[in-house]
């Protein structure tokens, strides 16, 4: 069995002090209920400030403005993307139209042959 610690003498002091009830201060207790039943209400706040606030906060107009900067860089990538895509599509025809002819006189050239050679 462990010996048991001395009293405080704290104890007795604050055992007196709970049991009390704290007085009145008289007109000043319900302006203070009054103040917080105010601060309790819920504000309607509009639009515009929530994005105000929204954007007050350092963290969320960081990562808007990174946000942002992403989707310029992911739209002008899809542009060039596609403005590339449709050059090599031009160059694909125009090289095309340019061999076609040789293509055809070769297939000329190649039948006039054949049927030379048969006659």
């Amino acid at each position: 069995m462990q010996p048991t610690p001395p009293p405080d003498p704290l104890d007795s002091l604050l055992d007196q002090w709970g049991r009390g009830a704290p007085s009145s201060p008289g007109p000043l207790a319900p302006e203070v209920w009054r103040r917080i039943a105010r601060m309790e209400e819920p504000v309607k706040r509009t639009f515009w400030e929530m994005v105000h606030g929204a954007f007050a906060r350092p963290s969320f107009a960081a990562a808007f403005v990174a946000a942002c900067v992403l989707l310029g860089l992911f739209l002008a990538e899809a542009r060039r993307s596609r403005l590339q895509s449709e050059y090599n599509r031009e160059l694909m025809q125009s090289y095309l139209r340019l061999i076609d002819p040789l293509l055809e006189s070769a297939d000329r050239t190649s039948s006039t042959v054949e049927t030379g050679a048969k006659s």
